[in-house]
Order: structure tokens, then C-alpha cells, then sequence
């Protein structure tokens, strides 16, 4: 699999949706053996006013993140990751309020990574409850690693940092060995 590799797929949406793979020379991570959640995220989370599931409604988190006026995830990347959920290696991570879906993310696992894809909120604080629970999840599961792929913003604001592709292909190569 291209992940183990350190590749991830990309649609290009100015080039018909041609699906191209990306391995960059700088990495976006959180390395959860030493990662703590920021404050800000504690606090969303004890707050409790969110409900939290785990795949039990992949296809709606992938349209939620599909959803806004540019994207990369086309109709054959949804299709593609519909069928590695269906096969145990796409999971989704999603926050209700009340009994609507507020808030998701998705991404691979293998081993002890997970390579985050996308996530939407359709609710304040929705997307940081999300990622503190995913967090939370994999932490339990004693995982390596969460690829965020490139450093962004909102990313960066929640704690992700920028490695080597050399250290990542380290890093990664031990998540998979677990």
C-alpha cells in the first residue's frame, strides 16, 4: 500500500479529478507518545456536550468533508475510501450534538498510524471535539503516529508539527512493525 510508503492520494480538481500521489519533503505530524491535547480541546471535551462514535457513518463523514467550494476528495477518492472502510482500513471518527452529526473525520489505519484525510464541522468547537476524541482513541490504543500531511493553520493550531521526510519514514516504519 502506497501509505507505507509514505504516499497519499490527492484528486486535483483543475485537472479533471486526476488522482495524483504525494509524499512531501516536509511531513505534518502529531507524535502521540509524546503529544498532549491543548487546553483549549481539554476543556471542549470535558464540557461533554458532544456525543462520540466511531464508523457508524462512514459515507456521511466522507460527504461532510467533501462538502465546500474546493476540494480534492472527487467521487472515485470517495468510492475508494468507502471500499477501504468496508475492508477494515478506512475508519471515521465523528461527533454528534443531540442526534445530529456535527462534526467527522477520516483517514487509514495501518499499524499504529493513522494518516488523517479530512474533517468538517457543521458546529463550533465540532472539529477540535473530534480530533480530541480521535486523539483520546489512538492514545488508548497505544499508536505512534497521526499523519496530517501537510501543515496547515488549523493543524498547526492543534499541535501538529513539521518533520524530515527521512524522520517520518523512520517514525512510520516503527508504527508499522507494531
Amino acid at each position: 500500500m502506497a501509505y507505507s510508503n509514505g504516499y497519499f492520494p490527492m484528486a486535483h480538481e483543475d485537472e479533471n479529478n486526476e488522482i495524483y500521489w504525494h509524499r512531501p519533503q516536509k511531513r505534518a505530524v502529531f507524535l502521540l507518545e509524546e503529544f498532549e491535547l491543548k487546553k483549549d480541546i481539554k476543556k471542549i471535551l470535558e464540557k461533554d456536550k458532544f456525543r462520540f462514535s466511531i464508523n457508524s457513518c462512514f459515507e456521511k463523514v466522507i460527504e461532510g468533508c467533501a462538502s465546500r467550494e474546493s476540494t480534492w476528495i472527487s467521487e472515485d477518492i470517495k468510492n475508494q475510501y468507502i471500499q477501504l472502510n468496508k475492508m477494515g482500513y478506512a475508519y471515521s471518527f465523528e461527533a454528534w450534538y443531540k442526534k445530529e452529526l456535527v462534526g467527522g473525520l477520516y483517514g487509514i489505519v495501518l499499524g499504529k498510524a493513522f494518516f488523517g484525510e479530512s474533517m468538517f464541522h457543521t458546529m463550533p468547537d465540532a472539529s477540535k471535539a473530534t480530533f480530541g476524541n480521535l486523539i483520546t482513541e489512538l492514545k488508548n490504543k497505544e499508536f505512534l503516529i497521526v499523519d496530517s500531511q501537510y501543515l496547515n493553520n488549523f493543524t498547526k493550531q492543534l499541535g501538529a508539527i513539521e518533520i524530515s521526510d527521512e524522520e517520518y519514514m523512520k517514525i512510520l516504519q516503527d508504527a508499522l512493525q507494531i
